[in-house]
């Protein structure tokens, strides 16, 4: 199986499966010097572990991570960075009942007919467990990006199901396990998910991130475009079918005296383009949402055929998230490091000698160069 690792410069790849022993990954290309600690990739994972409420699956991983590699008297050293987090709480006899069927919507049926074998435990390598891998390596991104540049990578969740949440404040955020910007939503979230969980069924979300402190720059103009980049990680998220720069798909009722992001000495005057013109960032804060689909995995029977061709029912049991949006924020929210710190690297490589001739406009920052 190929296509396990991304990124240019700043190169991650993972591997494991949901069931097997761990999960592990190798981040390649991270500038040396950076002071990095166990602590420091911890703090993410444990944003998105599983069973840290009654809302998420049950699965009780400590999701503890062991650097192997590329980290020396608490600094990185530039050589691979390797990680491992291994699996505790695997139950593979969950999935016993449907080894022989196709969950729809799920990669079963798809990986079947690519690999010729399929891991039905767990997923296997299609499992949403494979994010921790993305949450670790975003975390050393996260930190490198705000040493070297000042920029912050956050986000919140933006819509559970039918329900749109309201942004109040960033400190609400970390204060709930849905990742609301509201906390006055967060009754109204928990019991939504509990009839929706005794329903057997499952929702889709949206979750909103932003990268703040953004310098002038990144990205190329072509093949490497910021936003192409961004679309394409944020695709490659288990469940997202969705995803938006900035107006997204709502600039197609905007006109274009609307649209476009009007400048002024003091600065831009909007945000329309997600802080993204011609696949360089302009300085403004970058803006993505995406759109994840309603779990596969649910206990309601529904029609679909085994490995024989032959039509049956499934109903699937065990432990699964009744919405995978609700652990999906620190996942966007590291893959949009992974990619930015990529892009910083790129050009650092091309241009820290660049001098533009004019001062970046109110609001928009300047690459700070190779210090």
């Amino acid at each position: 199986m190929s296509g396990n690792s991304f990124g240019t410069l700043f190169c991650v790849t993972s591997f494991g499966e949901s069931h097997g022993p761990a999960y592990g990954g190798v981040v390649d290309g991270c500038p040396p010097g950076l002071e990095l600690a166990a602590a420091d990739i911890q703090r993410e994972l444990d944003r998105r572990k599983p069973g840290t409420s009654r809302h998420v699956t049950q699965r009780r991983e400590s999701d503890r991570v062991e650097i192997l590699s590329g980290v020396h008297e608490g600094r990185t050293t530039g050589t691979a960075i390797g990680f491992l987090i291994r699996n505790e709480d695997q139950r593979s006899k969950d999935y016993s009942a449907i080894v022989d069927k196709f969950r729809p919507g799920h990669a079963d049926y798809t990986y079947l007919q690519k690999y010729g074998v399929r891991d039905a435990r767990g997923g296997g390598r299609a499992s949403a467990r494979e994010t921790v891998v993305r949450v670790a390596a975003g975390a050393i991104a996260k930190k490198w990006l705000a040493a070297r540049y000042a920029v912050r990578v956050c986000g919140y969740l933006a819509q559970l199901g039918p329900l749109r949440i309201a942004f109040k404040s960033w400190d609400s955020v970390g204060e709930n396990t849905f990742f609301a910007p509201d906390p006055s939503a967060v009754p109204e979230l928990e019991a939504f998910m509990d009839r929706l969980r005794e329903s057997g069924d499952s929702c889709g979300a949206r979750v909103n991130v932003i990268a703040q402190g953004m310098p002038v720059g990144w990205g190329e103009p072509v093949y490497g475009r910021l936003d192409a980049d961004i679309a394409a990680a944020m695709m490659s998220i288990n469940a997202v079918k969705g995803v938006e720069i900035g107006a997204g798909f709502a600039s197609v009722e905007q006109k274009g005296s609307e649209h476009g992001d009007e400048m002024t000495p003091e600065g831009f005057l909007s945000n329309n383009n997600g802080g993204i013109l011609g696949g360089i960032s302009s300085g403004q804060d970058v803006t993505v949402s995406i759109a994840l689909k309603p779990t596969s995995s649910i206990r309601l029977p529904r029609r679909t055929v085994n490995a024989k061709g032959e039509a049956v029912t499934i109903e699937t049991t065990g432990r699964h998230d009744p919405c995978v949006g609700i652990r999906a924020t620190p996942i966007a929210e590291a893959m949009l490091a992974c990619v930015l710190i990529d892009h910083a690297l790129r050009h650092r490589a091309q241009n820290a000698d660049v001098e533009p001739p004019m001062r970046p406009i109110a609001g928009a920052r300047k690459p700070l160069g190779d210090r």
